[in-house]
Parts: C-alpha cells; sequence; structure tokens
C-alpha cells in the first residue's frame, strides 16, 4: 500500500503562495486528493493515508486553500480540522452532486479532480452542507448508542420468544421486564438451560439501555431545555389516547418527545 513520502509532503508544502483548490475524496483507509492552481491547472494528485498524522502533513504546510470534500464517515471530523488549519472548507452533499454521485465512472482520482474543480468555478454546484459541532455530534451518538441497543435488544426478545414457542412454550407476558432468567422459572429445565445465556445478555442491554435513558435526560436538562415542551406534547397525546381508549404508555410517551427533540435540538446545530 502506498504511502505519502517525505518529498510528496515537501512538494505539497513548497506549493507557491496563491490561491489554491482542492478537491478531497475521502476512503475509510486512502484519500486523493487534487490540488490546482489559480489557473485551473492541476498541480498535485496524490494519494494519502485518512489518518490525523498524514493529512497533517499534506495540509498543514500549505497555504490557506479552498478545500471541497464529499459527505461521509469522515467527512465530520476531517472538515472541522482542516478548518482549524485555517483552509476554507466545503462539504457537498453527496447526495445531490450528480456529477459525481451518479457518474459511471467511480474512479476516487476522477471525484477528487471533478471536486476541485466545482469549487473552483462555483461552491453552491456542491450543495454544502454545514456539519454539526463536535458537541452535538457526541450528543447525538449518545441517542443513537441508545438506538443501537433497542434494536439489539428486540432482536434477542424476538429470539427467546420464537425459540419458546417453537418448543411449545411461551415467554409470559410482552414486558421486557419479565423476560429475565427468575421470571423464566415457569419454562421446562430444558428450555431454561437454553435460553439462560441470552435472556442474561437480554438483561444486561436493558440495564445499558436504562443507563442511555439517564444520560439522555440529564443531557436535554443542561443543554437542549426546549426538548421539555416535546416532552410535554407526547405527553398531553397519550392523555387524548388514553381518554379515549386506546392503549398507550406514559412512562415512554414522554421519552418519545425526549428523544425526537434532543434529536432536533442537535441537528440546529448542523445538518450531517
Amino acid at each position: 500500500m502506498k504511502k505519502v513520502s517525505t518529498a510528496e509532503a515537501k512538494q505539497s508544502r513548497n506549493i507557491s503562495r496563491q490561491q489554491l483548490t482542492i478537491g478531497l475524496d475521502l476512503g475509510d483507509r486512502n484519500s486523493w486528493y487534487c490540488v490546482l492552481d489559480e489557473a485551473g491547472q492541476v498541480r498535485v494528485e496524490q494519494r494519502v493515508r485518512t489518518t490525523g498524522k498524514a493529512l497533517r502533513e499534506v495540509f498543514g504546510g500549505m497555504p490557506r486553500s479552498r478545500i471541497a470534500l464529499e459527505t461521509g464517515t469522515h467527512s465530520p471530523w476531517i472538515s472541522r480540522w482542516l478548518s482549524e488549519l485555517g483552509h476554507e472548507v466545503i462539504v457537498a452533499n453527496a447526495r445531490r452532486v450528480r456529477l459525481i454521485g451518479e457518474s459511471r465512472r467511480k474512479d476516487d482520482r476522477l471525484d477528487a479532480k471533478t471536486l476541485a474543480r466545482l469549487a473552483r468555478i462555483d461552491p453552491e454546484l456542491l450543495c454544502p452542507v454545514k456539519h454539526r459541532s463536535r458537541q452535538a455530534q457526541a450528543d447525538l451518538a449518545v441517542i443513537r448508542g441508545r438506538a443501537g441497543l433497542v434494536r439489539a435488544r428486540t432482536a434477542l426478545v424476538n429470539t427467546a420468544r420464537g425459540l419458546a414457542k417453537s418448543y411449545g412454550e411461551r415467554l409470559r407476558g410482552c414486558n421486557v421486564c419479565n423476560m429475565n432468567p427468575e421470571k423464566a422459572e415457569a419454562l421446562s429445565p430444558e428450555l431454561q438451560a437454553a435460553l439462560a445465556p441470552l435472556l442474561t445478555a437480554l438483561e444486561s442491554v436493558s440495564e445499558q439501555i436504562r443507563e442511555y435513558n439517564q444520560r439522555i435526560e440529564a443531557l436535554a436538562q443542561e443543554r437542549y431545555p426546549r426538548t421539555a415542551l416535546l416532552k410535554q406534547g407526547h405527553a398531553d397525546r397519550a392523555d387524548v389516547r388514553a381518554y379515549a381508549g386506546r392503549s398507550t404508555s406514559l412512562r415512554q410517551e414522554p421519552r418519545r418527545g425526549l428523544l425526537s427533540g434532543l434529536a432536533a435540538g442537535t441537528a440546529e446545530l448542523g445538518t450531517e
């Protein structure tokens, strides 16, 4: 695998002090970048490791430049990092840049050059987006982490119920709280032994979800007070459904409002 050599890094640092436009096509391990001068001529085309150290060697010594990159897994931290180096960073909406997203020739080197040329002509052609701040991204990660655990718990519950049914037995009730090793004593000894590790894992995941809930409550009170209005709105609708005779859970409805409100609050600080 090709790495950025010392000579290549020096070549990037020795580019003349002029207005440069750079297209950076991000990859998981390696990225391609293309440097255009003021006349639109290609000055450098190289591959670089997608790490902070390698990117610093390339872009740290360059004059202030306009750098265009697409939205993706690495774009939030790389765009913030390049901005801290003093560059003008444009994050292109990958879903709306047809010249790249719908291109039949998927080539990282070509995409980097296309990004550079579009950024040089008119940045608005890239349909730029603004990433969330570092703090907002971390707060949203709490919500998404909880969502991942909820999906895992649902898969565990469905597996346990399906195995019990196939054995001619049933786990009591639909509440997850009833699906723990102690509550499964009514099952046959063989099925208890088979499901014990699964139910233990289910209990552990449920405890971690409760810890996430506490963290989300604290985040909402500390940094996103507007979520209280959405939380109350969900509770009010739950009261209406209960009055109308529909099945509802007043204990769960406010948290749904809190989660959606916190996600909306972090979205106000960026779009991706």
